[in-house]
């Protein structure tokens, strides 16, 4: 055999080989490469922030007794919900006025799904703001830390927990849209400096907590502007500096507290038929600031008629045009603040001092 044909033999008894062998072994299967991570820091913080914060947000059950036309028995009908959050392990819990406006029964349904009976510790209508207080233990208590909402500015990350349609723990992100907005609370009266956010704030959600990206309370979710009445994009929360400022008040006296002036507001037409802009006084209580300070409310004439008293301009040379801007200028003070009062009494402009008192509490 020449050494051609042999070489050949050998090729062939070589392929004959391997291909025997590859029938009798599976092929072998790629090692596909491990899965990548694709969350970003800004995905890990949003993350940390909702684990961090979310076992303070709680929902906030309200009820409506009626009687039972059969048997007689109270029977508690569920009258809506909205959300709130801890304020302190000594059981308060922060909401909005009007998600516990009206109601007659009040419970807590915490995180791990317990639910406690709440009652109100204090009401301030003026800042859209409730405490309620519940007597859980406080291991199933946790507070959130306080930020502070003088630090924010628009284009700032922003979350928000809340229970919008039932739907409990929920999260929204967005961002501060813009600072300083005006809302008008239940009682029409205003609460300025509001921050308005583009973070999903549905019905529901109001009460629930708005967060930093550092996990601190940073305002109070309240309202939404939607023609709908779903969320469009533009949500208010009250700032924490405002509720800070509140809660100890309600804690302490159960209500919105401010340094006394003395005075009964006139209806406000009285002061636009005199052609001012300004707060009318209707009545001055005697011994009080105001008419310590000279000031005096209206009173009848000679013939039955009501003659105007004097008509509060400015307080501090800052425009008192109606008694919401009166008051937010009071709440501004504390008690024993002398301010200089510019006021319209018969057609001239005068000026006197009022040194604000103590509240009655």
């Amino acid at each position: 055999m020449s050494k051609t044909l042999v070489h050949i033999t050998a090729l062939l008894m070589g392929l004959i080989g391997a291909a025997s062998c590859s029938a009798d072994e599976p092929p072998a299967t790629p090692t596909p490469p491990s899965a990548p991570t694709f969350a970003t820091d800004d995905e890990r913080n949003t993350i940390e922030v909702f684990e961090f914060a979310s076992p303070s947000v709680v929902y906030v059950n309200r009820y409506q007794v009626v009687r039972d036309r059969r048997s007689l028995d109270l029977l508690s009908i569920p009258q809506g919900a909205g959300t709130g959050f801890v304020w302190s392990e000594a059981g308060y819990i922060v909401t909005n006025y009007h998600v516990v406006e009206g109601a007659q029964q009040l419970s807590i349904t915490l995180p791990d799904q317990s639910r406690w009976p709440a009652s109100v510790a204090g009401l301030a209508p003026d800042k859209d703001l409730a405490l309620l207080k519940v007597e859980a233990p406080k291991e199933k208590l946790q507070a959130l830390p306080m930020g502070d909402s003088g630090d924010l500015s628009v284009g700032r990350k922003v979350l928000a927990i809340g229970n919008p349609f039932g739907l409990d723990a929920t999260l929204t992100t967005g961002v501060v849209s813009a600072l300083g907005r005006e809302i008008e609370a239940p009682n029409q009266r205003k609460i300025h400096n509001v921050i308005q956010t583009d973070a999903a704030i549905n019905p529901g959600n109001s009460g629930g907590p708005l967060l930093n990206s550092a996990g601190e309370l940073i305002g109070v979710n309240t309202m939404i502007y939607s023609p709908s009445g779903a969320s469009a994009g533009i949500g208010f929360a009250i700032p924490v500096n405002i509720v800070k400022q509140i809660v100890p008040q309600l804690i302490e006296y159960g209500r919105l507290v401010r340094p006394e002036f003395g005075i009964e507001f006139a209806p406000s037409r009285w002061a636009r038929r005199a052609g001012v802009e300004g707060v009318a006084i209707l009545h001055a209580a005697p011994g009080k600031p105001a008419a310590k300070a000279g000031l005096r409310g209206a009173k009848r004439g000679a013939w039955g008629t009501v003659e105007l008293g004097d008509i509060v301009i400015a307080l501090n040379d800052t425009p008192t045009r109606n008694q919401d801007e009166f008051l937010a200028l009071i709440e501004s003070h504390k008690p024993g603040d002398t301010l200089e009062v510019h006021y319209v009494r018969d057609g001239t402009l005068r000026q006197t001092q009022v040194t604000l008192a103590p509240p009655e509490l």
